[in-house]
């Protein structure tokens, strides 16, 4: 008998599962918008150099006096979409200096200022104009979203080796003690420093959270439900988002919004207390009486039965022992590996860039962030409608070349259309945020039924380093648009996208169709796979897309 048996026998996601779920998915909820901070606490307003020697100095024009101050020391920009120059000031001499009817200076020279001031209108401060990181020290702030990300693939590999360890609700309990403790320390950061280290910290935690939230959920449920367990999983993450941007909207001061997102942590850890350990676990641990106590109180509330003697002829689990380098064994299995590895890193790349950086777009800030996380949940939906009837090979192609063509469109809205089409533009860039979405759940269901089941482990975890990397790397390629500059510097980080895009779905054509069946078992089976047809398997053989929901995390 296997433990998926035993689930079944009490309820494959019966009152007692959902309970639990309910619970788990709190903690799902409120972890979320940590993954988006970065987009309203390090958010970086309208700013020009302060006026030399003008202490009360504002963005806004508070008069004819001060609008005069304006045009005899801080430079027009060049660029059409600011106004100012941002880094630079005119040096003044007035007993040299000639000025024109506008009261700009002729024969100034600039130079490079050290203080700034920021417009209001989007955020009261952020860790930006607390730390004037702009100019010069913009890197900082794409720098800082990379150390990020850089703490979510530590968590990935050492929350994992933790949670397989000591249990998953002891795991649960530490992320969320330190996620709680990092958080609220993140909001107290007194320099860059402090807040690099932090913002590491949480996102290692919240990866921990996420991945154990997500092993406990799926562990308690049957082999019949996960499919729609996994699906609600899916679908419900980007509800901390939209929460994120509630509390943003209305606060609008980057150490408060930190702190609104990290107390409802504390909530949760007193929920925790009802979260059970998993079952699965215990038994896998040799703990088989706690697990069969956990599994005869489960019965009790679905009000079924369960015998603890089914727990006796529970047979062991295989243990795949598969390397990493054994996914470059065969030629044609090393190439389908590198197409893997790269549609993983660049559907990370594309989501995180178009999430991320919204503020590289026509429009309103906090709309566009809004509709960049709407586009979410079609995103998800769509492949529960199209892998399971056209396949998983043709629905991701689908999904990256129309979302590859998306980003790539906005060079002709962007260098033709002028101002009238600014708002096609954004809505291309959100196409491209809909179908990365859809791309990042498919590339999870061809990876895991491609790779042989001796080294699936191997691959799933080496796959999700490459999203990592493609996390990592997103933040640079959307400060492109910075070093163009003007209207057509907007495009060129959603070219490099739409681009990254295509290739993808070009490299994909070499991968089998894996729709119905025979997957691999060993590594020779990974090497003939595709090569010759293979018979169709049931469906419950299959790798569901309900498991897709973990890929941004």
């Amino acid at each position: 008998m296997k433990f998926d048996d035993i689930l079944t026998q009490i309820g494959s996601f019966g009152p007692y599962q959902k309970r639990n779920y309910v619970l788990l998915m709190i903690g799902w909820i409120l972890t979320g918008p940590f993954m988006g901070l970065s987009v309203f606490i390090n958010g970086i307003p309208e700013h020009r150099c302060q006026i030399p020697g003008l202490e009360n100095d504002t963005y806004e024009i508070q008069g004819s006096v001060h609008q005069r101050l304006i045009d005899e020391y801080i430079p027009l920009s060049k660029h059409d979409n600011k106004l100012y120059e941002q880094c630079n000031v005119y040096q003044i001499d007035q007993s040299q200096t000639v000025f024109d009817n506008a009261s700009h200076p002729i024969n100034a020279t600039q130079s490079k200022c050290s203080s700034w001031v920021y417009s209001k209108k989007l955020f009261d401060n952020t860790f930006v104009t607390k730390e004037n990181l702009v100019c010069d020290d913009k890197y900082k702030v794409s720098l800082s979203k990379t150390i990020f990300f850089g703490g979510v693939l530590l968590g990935s590999f050492m929350f994992g080796v933790i949670s397989d360890t000591i249990g998953r609700k002891k795991t649960l309990l530490m992320a969320s003690i330190l996620m709680l403790a990092s958080g609220m320390s993140l909001s107290f950061s007194v320099n860059y420093t402090m807040f690099v280290i932090l913002r590491f910290c949480t996102g290692f935690c919240a990866v921990g959270m996420f991945m154990t939230v997500y092993v406990i959920g799926m562990e308690w449920v049957g082999p019949s439900r996960r499919t729609f367990v996994g699906l609600v999983i899916a679908l419900i993450g980007p509800v901390g988002s939209l929460f994120y941007i509630l509390i943003s909207y209305y606060v609008r001061q980057w150490n408060w919004i930190i702190i609104a997102l990290t107390l409802p942590i504390g909530l949760f850890l007193a929920l925790w207390w009802f979260v059970p350990e998993s079952p699965r676990w215990l038994s896998g641990k040799g703990r088989k009486k706690e697990a069969a106590a956990l599994l005869k109180h489960a019965a009790y509330i679905n009000k079924t039965e369960f015998s603890e003697k089914v727990m006796e002829e529970l047979a062991p689990e295989k243990k795949e022992a598969g390397k990493v380098w054994l996914l470059f064994s065969d030629r044609t299995l090393g190439c389908r590996t590198v197409v893997i590895f790269y549609n993983w890193m660049v559907a990370s790349m594309v989501f995180y860039g178009l999430s991320l950086n919204t503020g590289m777009l026509y429009g309103d800030y906090y709309i566009n962030f809004l509709l960049s996380i709407l586009m979410e949940f079609p995103g998800h939906a769509l492949p529960i409608f199209m892998i399971d009837r056209i396949g998983r090979k043709k629905s991701h192609i689908i999904y990256m070349t129309v979302g590859g063509l998306s980003c790539l469109s906005t060079i002709f809205t962007v260098n033709y259309g002028g101002k009238d089409l600014q708002p096609l533009t954004t809505a291309l860039a959100m196409i491209g945020k809909l179908f990365s979405t859809a791309a990042f759940a498919t590339i999870y269901v061809i990876s895991a039924e491609v790779f042989p089941t001796a080294i699936r482990n191997a691959g799933m975890g080496s796959s999700s380093c490459w999203a990592r990397v493609g996390g990592m790397i997103s933040p640079f390629i959307a400060d492109t648009a910075d070093l163009v500059g003007g209207t057509t510097g907007t495009a060129v980080p959603l070219v490099i996208f739409g681009g990254a895009c295509l290739i993808a779905a070009g490299l994909t054509l070499l991968l089998p169709e894996t729709l119905n069946q025979h997957l691999p078992e060993s590594i020779e089976d990974g090497k003939n796979f595709g090569k010759k047809s293979n018979k169709k398997i049931p469906e419950e053989f299959t790798v569901k897309n309900g498991t897709a929901s973990m890929t941004k995390f």
